[in-house]
């Protein structure tokens, strides 16, 4: 493959992945901040007996939107948001196949003296890995306490990033510590969030009510990808600033910084 022809498929994929992460953390955001306004509507209506309604003015019109707890249509007639996500991961891996895995930046002889078909399994490792290990400890008692879990995750990121920096390029290791967490949300979405959601619509659908917690899951995975978004748009783009980032003499304890300031982001705009 030529350098043109290398530069055409990274600059066509790149726009290809950031446009689809903009529709995935877009709308993962919007329903975030309607789960939001509902809930403090919720108070409310509970108060004076009516039935919460949201009104959003855009694009030259107004908009309405309820919360239901049955569902009053067909399950033809409901609308999914999964393609962003699953188009956002596959781009992302075929970007890391282009500028790491068939190529010499994975790799730093400085660093590390491994192969670079060693170097592509650990990388695939890591995704695998991370996954498994976040799925197993948020189905676990970890799960069970917001302070616990995140406390939890962050030192595994921690030990990750200091792990890889021993490993790969800085660049490279702060890519796979984002494409982990991009693992992970793709993962929710389509392993924990839609298999619940699923179900809710054929029990709805066959007028029956559902079990509450299908629904308690599901959010629960959402809410942390409005917490795993910011992180990794953050890393993502550390990469243009390697002298404060990856090229940093603390470039770990960089990275794990960039996690903490995108928690706490993502904070604000879910409490927005």
């Amino acid at each position: 493959m030529t350098s043109s022809i290398r530069e055409w498929l990274n600059l066509l994929v790149r726009w290809f992945h950031v446009f689809a992460a903009i529709m995935w953390v877009g709308q993962t955001y919007y329903f975030t901040w309607l789960d939001g306004q509902f809930s403090r509507l919720a108070k409310h209506s509970a108060a004076d007996g009516t039935t919460p309604s949201l009104w959003m003015v855009h694009s030259g019109g107004f908009y309405t939107v309820d919360r239901q707890k049955s569902l009053k249509v067909g399950p033809e007639q409901v609308h999914w948001f999964r393609w962003e996500a699953l188009m956002t991961w596959l781009s992302g891996i075929v970007l890391l196949f282009l500028v790491y895995y068939s190529s010499s930046g994975l790799i730093d002889p400085d660093v590390s003296a491994i192969s670079q078909g060693r170097g592509i399994a650990i990388g695939f490792a890591v995704l695998a890995g991370g996954w498994f290990v976040y799925d197993l400890a948020a189905r676990s008692l970890l799960g069970r306490s917001e302070a616990v879990f995140a406390v939890f995750s962050l030192l595994t990121i921690a030990v990750l990033a200091w792990g890889l920096m021993h490993v790969f390029s800085g660049r490279a290791a702060y890519i796979h510590v984002g494409a982990m967490l991009g693992t992970i949300m793709t993962a929710n979405v389509w392993f924990r969030i839609l298999p619940a959601q699923r179900k809710m619509i054929a029990t709805a659908a066959a007028g029956e009510k559902f079990d509450a917690l299908l629904a308690t899951q599901a959010k629960l995975r959402s809410k942390h990808n409005t917490f795993l978004a910011v992180p990794v748009v953050f890393i993502m783009i550390s990469n243009h600033f390697p002298v404060a980032t990856y090229g940093n003499t603390y470039a770990w304890e960089v990275l794990v910084a960039l996690v903490i300031i995108g928690w706490a982001a993502a904070k604000v705009v879910r409490e927005a």
